[in-house]
Formats: structure tokens, C-alpha cells, sequence
């Protein structure tokens, strides 16, 4: 089973690409970690807002991505660029069409 974790994170006005910066900057520990996808998108209708979806082997491993020094780093550099607005869902993947 897969895990994905998707959601937005409200940039302070102005400063999504510098949030989108951090978040794209590559980062080996995830892969390491299980990672199976971390993709960053922007849409210019919400000029403020960053969405991320991530793909993990479970939620464990997602929440254990969390205290790696690399993650809580970016966290660290990325949060006086938040804004505070968060949205979101989490869910098990049952399937999927690309794959058996």
C-alpha cells in the first residue's frame, strides 16, 4: 500500500517562489528515507499558495521523514515564509491504474 499526503502551504504574500525554492532544493535523505514521490506545484490562480503531494510506503515512514536534520532544517528556513494557511489530505492508495 502507498501513502500520500497532499496538501497547500499559504506563502507569505510575495515570497512563494523563494518557499518553492526551498522545497524543491534537492534532498538525497528522503529518497533514502522510502520517498517514493515529493512533487511541488504552483498554480497562478493562487498566487500564494504552494501544493505539495508526497508518496511515502506508509504513514510511518512520512512521519518519520520529519525528524530528519535535512527536513527539519528546510522546515526551519521555510517557516517566516508561511503564512499560517494550510489545507490538505492524507489516504491510503488502494490501486492504481499504472501499475499492478
Amino acid at each position: 500500500m502507498v501513502f500520500a499526503n497532499a496538501g497547500t502551504l499559504g506563502a507569505v504574500p510575495g515570497r512563494r517562489d523563494e518557499l518553492v525554492g526551498i522545497l524543491i532544493r534537492r534532498n538525497s535523505a528522503l529518497a533514502a528515507i522510502g520517498c517514493l514521490a515529493y512533487e511541488v506545484g504552483t498554480d497562478e490562480d493562487a498566487p500564494d499558495t504552494v501544493f505539495v503531494v508526497e508518496l511515502w510506503p506508509s504513514a510511518e515512514a512520512h512521519k518519520a521523514s520529519l525528524q530528519l536534520p535535512e527536513v527539519q532544517a528546510a522546515i526551519a528556513e521555510a517557516r517566516p515564509l508561511l503564512s499560517g494557511e494550510f489545507g490538505g489530505f492524507r489516504f491510503d492508495a488502494v490501486g492504481s491504474p499504472l501499475r499492478d
